[in-house]
């Protein structure tokens, strides 16, 4: 295939990390510090032993010749994290605080992205280089356990922790992941106004924990936070970024954590849309723009370079990207909350995933399809 000119390339590349990368960045919270980096290791500001951060590389693609990521068929999965990481608390160990899979099947012609509870019961299994011995707990505990360096007690790492927690959800769904990504709130908030907005559906009435009004944190205090809350309202909604940011972290709300998982999904189909009905790909100038609004906020860690899986991606029709949303329960007797379990029903998608039959199961059980 020869590329004739960049904008089928920027089209690929942007398209790539709206599936890669914007699954991340609305991911609850996260404070990430680490950055885009064109190689296949993960790098990162000097934060949680983490090495000092490389600038963004974007190469250019030759004048012919197929490009990069072209032999790349599937089938893909992408882990998709958000992490509280508490930079500001000396020594903070990093837990996962939305954890998201991106699978995409072979032939690269549609893919379903759909969460796990963070406090999903699950086997994290034993991690000598954390020296952590494996058992029963919740998952947002494994980057957690998984980034304790032996003898450096205030300098838990955050790429170590993302290893455990990936053995760990491969373990829980049976899912081989390729490639993995995380991002910081500031980058998305950086995204989502370089797009000048999204525009979504909100599905019921949410009050946020976190901000006010005008977009100012509230003040904490013990058992919580005072003052005026910003309140989404059922209906058609625009968001600038910390709107965004901020209606996707809420959990303290009618269907808790589920409820959150699903207006994660629900944000992320309304920037890809975004991207598509403007015809970015037709403005260099905003594809550069919306690019570049990553910063240095994404790390990404896989085996090939992240522009190889972004031009793999790049065909992927908004059409045949199906938001699923997987139910659960607690777990636990009388008040002793132990954590959260997946139902049958969502146990099983993950086994039809494997088999390569998701879309007929989706269409047996049409309520797993998150909407608008």
């Amino acid at each position: 295939m020869v590329l004739g000119s960049m904008a089928p390339r920027r089209r690929w590349l942007l398209l790539g990390l709206t599936a890669l990368a914007v699954v991340a960045l609305i991911a609850a919270g996260t404070v990430v510090v680490t950055r885009l980096t064109g190689d296949d290791k993960p790098s990162g500001a000097p934060v949680a032993g983490s090495p000092t951060p490389s600038p963004i590389v974007t190469p250019t693609p030759s004048p012919s010749g197929p490009p990069p990521g072209a032999d790349i068929t599937g089938p893909l999965n992408l882990l998709l994290v958000g992490v509280d990481t508490r930079v500001s608390v000396p020594g903070w160990e990093p837990h996962s605080d939305a954890v998201l899979v991106l699978h995409v099947p072979k032939g690269l012609d549609r893919a379903y992205l759909f969460s796990l509870p963070r406090d999903l019961l699950v086997d994290i299994p034993a991690f000598p280089k954390a020296g952590y011995k494996g058992g029963k707990t919740k998952l947002t505990h494994a980057m957690s356990f998984g980034s304790r360096v032996p003898g450096k007690p205030k300098q838990p790492s955050t790429a170590q922790g993302y290893e455990l927690l990936r053995s760990t959800v491969s373990g829980y769904t049976g899912l081989r992941i390729d490639a993995g990504a995380v991002l910081t709130f500031n980058g998305f908030d950086r995204l989502v106004n370089a797009l000048g907005g999204v525009d979504i559906y909100v599905d019921q009435r949410v009050a946020s924990l976190h901000r006010r009004p005008d977009g100012k944190y509230r003040q904490s205090a013990p058992g919580g936070y005072t003052g005026p809350q910003q309140v989404y309202e059922k209906g058609e909604r625009h968001l600038n970024g910390w709107q965004a940011l901020d209606y996707a972290r809420q959990r303290y709300i009618t269907g808790g954590d589920y409820a959150r998982q699903r207006h994660q999904q629900q944000l992320v189909r309304a920037m890809t849309r975004k991207i598509l009905d403007e015809g970015l790909a037709r403005q260099p100038e905003r594809v550069d723009q919306v690019v570049s609004a990553l910063g240095d906020t994404l790390v990404y860690v896989g085996g090939r370079r992240i522009v190889d899986i972004a031009y793999a991606l790049g065909g992927l029709p908004e059409n045949r990207f199906t938001l699923v949303g997987l139910p659960g329960s607690g777990v636990g007797k009388g008040s002793a909350y132990r954590g959260e379990q997946l139902t049958t029903e969502g146990r099983t998608f993950l086994t039809e995933l494997r088999a390569g039959r998701a879309d007929a199961y989706l269409a047996a059980h049409p309520k797993l399809v998150v909407k608008n």
